[in-house]
């Protein structure tokens, strides 16, 4: 799965209620959460992000709360990709839940606003076009990015029953 889009720049220790704040957690709906996204840290971000954008930040991304409105908020504006130094524990596992992918990268620094990037997620791959820059980070495992590609771990999950239901009545 490639991934193209232009780069919103945040510092360290973005935690959860920086994503979306606690006052809009009586939804789950990702298109609302999205349009609340990062408004503490910069009010207008969910006019300015355009669909597949990618988030690159500092260390400990995701800090705070275990709440999973971070990652849909994140994915209802539109953003397609998260990289930072570090990630909270719990927000990582649950953007791969919800179907967003995040990279862990130690020269996330040296991307900047506005840089345009090309991510190869199985290869572990990222193009800065804008500085003619290539930086390597782990690959997605193939089930990571089936769940990503499937929208989700529920989503997969319920491939993976629809299929197993399938072969089943094929042995009758």
């Amino acid at each position: 799965m490639v991934i193209k889009g232009k780069v919103f720049k945040f510092g360290n220790d973005v935690n959860t209620d920086d994503i979306i704040s606690a006052r809009y957690l009586s939804t789950i709906d990702p298109k609302e959460l999205g349009a609340r996204c990062m408004e503490i840290l910069d009010p207008d971000f969910s006019k300015k992000v355009k669909p597949g954008d990618i988030i690159v930040a500092g260390s400990n991304f995701g800090c705070g709360s275990s709440r999973e409105h971070a990652p849909l908020a994140i994915k209802g504006c539109g953003v397609s990709l998260v990289i930072a130094k570090s990630f909270a524990r719990i927000f990582y596992r649950n953007s791969i839940n919800i179907g967003l992918p995040i990279i862990e990268l130690k020269e996330a620094d040296q991307i900047s606003s506005e840089d345009e990037l090309e991510v190869d997620l199985g290869l572990g791959q990222i193009r800065n076009l804008t500085k003619n820059k290539t930086y390597h980070a782990g690959p997605f495992a193939d089930f990571v990015c089936q769940i990503i590609e499937k929208g989700g771990l529920v989503n997969w999950v319920k491939s993976k029953a629809i299929k197993n239901e399938q072969l089943e009545s094929k042995n009758c």
